[in-house]
């Protein structure tokens, strides 16, 4: 806390001032806060239990570590003529275009193939397009990409020709830059009732010839590694129509050598961290450029992070089996009950919504998954039957394959409601639209979030103002064209439709008045940031309502020695502690343009300002900052 400030004036820095004067941004990050405290943490656990031996692991167990103990093995590395050759003919890297199997947005009982504009090298299309900022960016990338290039002219011992490799990699660049503006802004993207466009293989070839390219060809080129077959009257979802209107003028600017680079460039740069040294070596200048960090991670953190993504339910389960209470589970579940009817009782506190989308609003109450199980099932079927090998590198070209081959065959089975989206060690919440469905991980069930030993003032204002959030992203401006079965269906009346519109546009104009200096001087953009705005507003407000609720039941609870604060201040002190953090500005400028989240500083700003129990909770005059005239509130 920095008690020298008055919390009704930057509630955000009464409240994490003294952490962020305590805390420094270590040189291996670009970012700093509660989260990345927690995440480091819990790597730590997972390292001790990916590096214990016990013979009496089960199967998927003796993956993970196998798995972790090649990553780690630096000498084993691996051979780039021999890799490109494998990774070309074996893996549909996602370049150009992006492919991939989910739940039909209106039907989410049956998965579809789906088609987007794809991600870019760099994080955004404005390290392409713009200047300033991102001028030393871009440079740095370029750079890069000879490099690499340079390196890979080595390996297959080819002549070294410096001007023919920048004139490559310029060239490269160039088409990527093309693509990167053919490619829509997020701030075009917010609605999916307009992105959503069903269509057959043979529509889409009709629709978007691009030169020549054969669309039924290209899906079963991908679809034929897991026996699928796909005729001209295969449905897909495309997602991004004028993308693909753009994409044929791009293609014909430049040469199948170019195109050819480009795709071998992009294969490549995903695997940097997978190579040797001096292929990260060569990475340090652009990282810098890029994130403002000197160091790179510890290896055995990134060989964690390796084996949590691809083996997610075993290191989920071996997480769970060491730090995970049952009763932590069963606090939660109750939790999540009492801000389930918070929500409820809210929406009669609304005017702008009319009775008819009320009922519909009631009836679309979430399902819940909370953590894993300790228990974890040895059939093989929890984790890929995967064969894990000594040579990390070989064990990549493999989880590569299984992984395509796990969301591809997909296609032609039904979907699976009990389904985890996400294995249980991570610090963070989900919510899924097309399954109506919380996902609380055993990760963040931890302090400051949530602890059985702390005051419930903390639990609430921690925990469940996450699982406020959560709730509230099944009725934010994405959200809310799903309905309780998960299927995209249009459940509002027209007048309570309009009045959402109005109501958000408040919140747009106030997020989008927040100037982050970090970032320049940019202003926050309302429009990308709304939903996760609209749920951080509706979380603490949930959260708060529940918590009264158990005060009125309970009792106030006792004040915290040493701090002369009661427990509705404690609720929203701790709200606020969970988003302490700091960063740096190379953090700053890509987030502003890439994070669908405000920065931290004014996630709690702007929900705070929004709130009337907060203002009474701290006394803040009509008028001072945290409590302004005008407010806003959607939930």
């Amino acid at each position: 806390m920095d008690p020298s400030v008055e919390p009704c004036q930057n509630f955000y820095q009464y409240a994490c001032g003294g952490w962020i004067e305590r805390h420094v941004i270590p040189e291996t990050s670009s970012l700093h806060s509660v989260f990345n405290i927690l995440r480091d943490e819990l790597e730590i656990v997972l390292k001790g239990v990916l590096e214990m031996e016990n013979k009496d692991d089960r199967e998927a167990f003796k993956k993970a570590k196998t798995l972790y103990s090649s990553c780690m093995n630096e000498k084993r590395m691996w051979s780039l003529e021999d890799t490109l050759a494998v990774l070309n003919a074996r893996y549909n890297k996602k370049a150009v275009l992006e492919m991939f199997v989910w739940p039909d947005d209106r039907d989410s009982s049956s998965y579809i193939i789906h088609v987007d504009q794809p991600l870019l090298g760099m994080p955004s299309r404005d390290y392409y397009l713009s200047d300033g900022n991102y001028k030393k960016v871009h440079c740095a990338y370029l750079e890069f990409m000879v490099s690499i290039a340079r390196i890979a002219r080595e390996d297959r011992n080819l002549t070294q020709d410096e001007e023919r490799v920048w004139e490559d990699m310029t060239q490269v660049l160039a088409l990527e830059t093309d693509i990167a503006n053919a490619t829509s802004p997020a701030e075009e993207r917010n609605d999916i009732t307009v992105l959503y466009n069903k269509m057959t293989l043979r529509e889409a070839q009709q629709a978007f010839n691009l030169n020549g390219f054969n669309w039924t060809r290209y899906i079963q080129g991908i679809m034929s590694s897991v026996s699928v077959t796909v005729q001209p009257d295969e449905p897909i979802v495309v997602y991004c129509s004028p993308y693909l209107e753009k994409l044929s003028d791009v293609l014909s600017k430049h040469s199948h050598r170019t195109l050819q680079n480009y795709l071998a460039w992009m294969l490549i740069m995903e695997r940097v961290s997978s190579m040797s040294r001096r292929f990260k070596d060569v990475r340090a200048h652009y990282r810098k450029a890029l994130h403002g960090t000197t160091v790179e991670e510890a290896r055995w953190r990134d060989c964690v992070r390796y084996v949590q993504g691809n083996m997610e339910n075993a290191v989920g389960a071996l997480y769970v089996r060491e730090t995970f209470s049952g009763n932590s589970k069963r606090m939660v579940r109750e939790l999540i009950r009492k801000i389930q009817e918070a929500y409820v009782e809210t929406l009669e506190e609304l005017s702008w919504m009319d009775e008819q989308s009320k009922e519909k609003a009631r009836e679309k109450h979430p399902n819940q998954l909370i953590s894993h199980s300790h228990k974890f099932k040895n059939d093989g079927s929890s984790d890929r039957n995967t064969s894990i090998e000594e040579n990390y590198f070989e064990n990549i070209l493999e989880n590569l394959a299984a992984s395509a081959q796990k969301v591809h065959k997909k296609l032609r089975e039904p979907v699976d409601p009990d389904m985890w989206i996400i294995g249980a060690a991570v610090v963070n919440a989900f919510y899924s639209h097309n399954r109506n469905q919380i996902v609380f991980p055993a990760g963040i069930l931890q302090p400051p979030f949530f602890s059985e030993k702390q005051l419930q003032a903390l639990n609430f204002g921690g925990i469940g103002m996450v699982i406020g959030h959560e709730i509230t992203h099944g009725f934010d401006d994405h959200g809310r064209n799903f309905d309780k079965d998960g299927n995209m269906y249009n459940w509002w009346s027209n007048y309570s439709a309009e009045r959402f519109e109005d109501q958000s546009k408040c919140m747009v104009e106030q997020y989008g008045k927040f100037s982050w200096k970090l970032a320049g001087g940019q202003n926050v953009s309302g429009i990308t940031t709304l939903g996760e705005n609209i749920a951080d507003n509706g979380g603490v407000r949930q959260a708060y309502k529940a918590y009264m609720k158990w005060v009125e039941r309970e009792g106030e609870e006792p004040r915290l020695p040493g701090l002369d604060m009661d427990h509705k201040q404690l609720f929203f002190l701790n709200f606020a502690q969970v988003w302490c953090g700091a960063c740096r500005p190379e953090y700053a400028i890509q987030s502003i343009k890439t994070d669908p989240h405000s920065p931290l500083e004014y996630r709690v700003l702007g929900s705070l300002q929004n709130f009337e129990a907060f203002s009474e909770a701290f006394h803040c005059a009509r008028g001072a900052p945290m409590n302004p005239e005008e407010k806003c509130r959607v939930w």
